[in-house]
């Protein structure tokens, strides 16, 4: 009888093994450069590295990048992150779903050098985009600004809202980065050639500016 129950136990921890290597985690990630099929190929190799990935898709329109990895493998998302650059590409949203439902994000959206107080004010501009992938690419310009606590636009209605320090920096600062990245504004014009780098679905009806080109 000792036996059989030693057997027993033997073959349900042998079950359990093989079930945590089978265990995978979902990425999602969206990259913002990817304007062709031979640019999605050449992400998709890049990741080819990382043995044991499984279930890549990549949507260009969107951008959205997604795979499987092998959860015993512990993939970090800073890991995920420097292979798209190295791909050379930029990640600009995103995740993962752990095996066991744990959820961690790449990049969040509360920016953790401002917090609430009493200089805390809100605000907001129009800014040209399409897409989601134009959502993620303004949202991250406007959060990696010093003093931003919260950047949210609205793809249909184009209008940014904002919540932001106001003795650290100010709606045209934020407008500011975010011509930078290729997106007009209410008051600043993004350069032809950051417009140009866009992807095709992200190039905007470009709208005409308050303040002249810099």
């Amino acid at each position: 009888m000792k036996k059989l129950i030693a057997i027993v136990m033997i073959a349900f921890a042998g079950l359990a093994t093989v079930q945590a290597q089978g265990a995978m985690d979902k990425f999602q990630v969206q990259v913002d450069g990817l304007g062709c099929p031979f640019c999605a190929y050449g992400l998709e190799k890049k990741f080819k590295e990382f043995k044991g990935i499984k279930d890549v898709a990549i949507d260009i329109e969107t951008g959205d990048f997604t795979f499987s990895y092998p959860a015993e493998k512990a993939l970090s998302l800073e890991a995920v992150e420097k292979q798209v650059e190295k791909a050379g590409y930029t990640p600009i949203a995103g995740g993962v779903t752990r095996s066991d439902g744990t959820i961690e994000a790449l990049h969040g959206k509360k920016n953790q050098v401002a917090t609430k107080s009493a200089k805390t004010v809100s605000g907001k501009t129009m800014v040209s985009g399409n897409c989601s992938m134009c959502q993620a690419r303004i949202e991250k310009a406007a959060m990696d600004q010093v003093g931003v606590l919260d950047a949210s636009w609205n793809k249909n209605t184009k209008i940014l809202e904002l919540q932001y320090d106001e003795t650290t920096t100010s709606v045209e600062a934020v407008e500011e980065a975010i011509a930078r990245v290729g997106h007009d504004t209410e008051h600043h014009k993004a350069h032809k050639e950051a417009y140009e780098n866009l992807p095709g679905c992200c190039q905007y009806e470009r709208i005409e500016s308050k303040k002249p080109q810099r």
